[in-house]
């Protein structure tokens, strides 16, 4: 005997069921006979698109057809007299009612994961309905159009971007240069997002450590042009630090996936530098904080997109003139090509580097020009902060990096095999 149907009906009821335990948990004050649909009523909706969905396959079209149609007309009846009754306008509960009884129908006749991953999807949806409310009530215009922007820049234009080199040495390639805007953006996002959910102090702590992700330079550029708008030198250039740790971090990974011997000969110095700047950030947090007043200067927009794209501009043209050095040298040119790679885009020489000492390259060269990428890194990030920042936050950063690369250094040299 075939268990097979009774398991996809048993999957269509369980669907039925978990959205009918969130709408009768919300109308639980409700009589009985008060409300259209409750806990029974959504799992029976499940099981009879189940039903239905088996009777379509036995009958054809029309007997899905000949079920479906009226109990659609008979939810859309029962749920007006209810919502007229209590003044209520929402068309929820009969989009929630037909959901359910498709999702049941599929769960029978489609892929039982995709049926039930949508239906906890769609209970979340329900159950989240205050939540969701009171974020719509502080949403800002700006808020709205720059995640408007973000999302357009990474679904409608970037898939339209050619994924090819152009140039000398294909050193320009399009859909890498927009994706490098998309990051770019997405790290003031973040940053903005993360000081709005958790303060200033906290919030752009963990928006640098997780924009860090993508690129720290957009990170201390993003915690710079902050700091001429709102001052608070100790929490951004603390900020800036920490965004450099998680750098550090994040090319230790790269390096330990693509070429593990190549992983302890750079772990020593990278470490001391992640620790020594996360140290620093935490003690710059501490120590500092950034009054309400320029929390609320700082929070006017998630990102400009005419600086994102003027910074963008300045990074593809120095990974393109990195790109026809290494055309033209090859490995020979492997440290000029981290010291202008390292610019605008460490990870990029990281894999290069990996990738070779994966293929036989000197170790030692390669973990050199992985090294030097960040130095000259963290070098062009003091410069932006510098510059950008202000004479504050600029000598705060430098200072606190600096030490962090002076002690990652003496633990080069007395790491083995150094």
């Amino acid at each position: 005997m075939d268990l097979e149907p009774f398991q996809r009906l048993g999957l269509a009821l369980a669907i039925g069921f978990l959205v009918g335990v969130e709408r009768g948990w919300k109308a639980r004050e409700a009589a009985e006979g008060g409300r259209a649909a409750g806990v029974r009523t959504y799992a029976l909706t499940g099981l009879l698109g189940g039903v239905a969905a088996l009777l379509s396959q036995a009958f054809g079209g029309w007997a899905f057809a000949a079920i479906g149609l009226p109990f659609a007309a008979a939810l859309i009846l029962f749920v007006q007299r209810e919502q007229a009754h209590e003044e209520d306008f929402s068309v929820t509960g009969v989009v929630a009612g037909l959901l359910v009884f498709a999702l049941g129908a599929y769960a029978v006749v489609g892929e039982g994961r995709v049926a039930s991953a949508a239906a906890v999807v769609a209970t979340g949806l329900l159950a989240s309905k205050d939540l969701l409310h009171s974020w719509l009530r502080r949403v800002t215009w700006p808020e709205l159009r720059s995640a408007l922007v973000l999302l357009a820049m990474t679904f409608v234009l970037l898939p339209a971007m050619p994924n090819r080199g152009f140039g000398p040495y294909e050193s320009v390639n399009p859909y890498e240069l927009w994706l490098l805007t998309i990051g770019l953006a997405a790290v003031s996002f973040v940053g903005y997002v993360a000081v709005r959910v958790f303060g200033t102090s906290r919030g752009v702590l963990v928006g640098s450590a997780v924009g860090a992700l993508i690129s720290s330079t957009a990170v201390t550029l993003h915690l710079a042009r902050e700091e001429r708008s709102a001052p608070a030198p100790l929490v951004h250039a603390g900020a800036a630090l920490l965004a450099g740790a998680v750098m550090a971090a994040r090319i230790c990974a790269i390096v330990l996936v693509l070429s593990p011997p190549m992983f302890q000969r750079v772990i020593a110095p990278l470490a001391v530098f992640a620790a020594v700047s996360a140290a620093l950030a935490l003690l710059a947090a501490w120590r500092g904080a950034a009054p309400q007043r320029a929390t609320e200067a700082a929070l006017k927009s998630p990102f400009d997109l005419g600086v994102v794209l003027k910074f963008a501009l300045v990074l593809g043209a120095v990974m393109a003139a990195a790109r026809v050095l290494s055309g033209l040298y090859g490995a020979n040119a492997l440290l000029t090509f981290a010291a202008f790679a390292g610019l605008a885009d460490v990870d990029a020489v990281t894999i290069t580097a990996a990738r070779m000492a994966a293929g036989g390259l000197d170790l030692r060269l390669a973990a050199y020009a992985v090294l030097l990428a960040a130095a000259v890194d963290s070098g062009s990030k003091t410069a932006i902060a510098l510059v950008v920042g202000g004479r504050r936050f600029g000598a705060l950063f430098a200072g606190g990096t600096l030490l962090a690369a002076a002690l990652a250094a003496a633990a080069l040299l007395w790491a083995p095999g150094a």
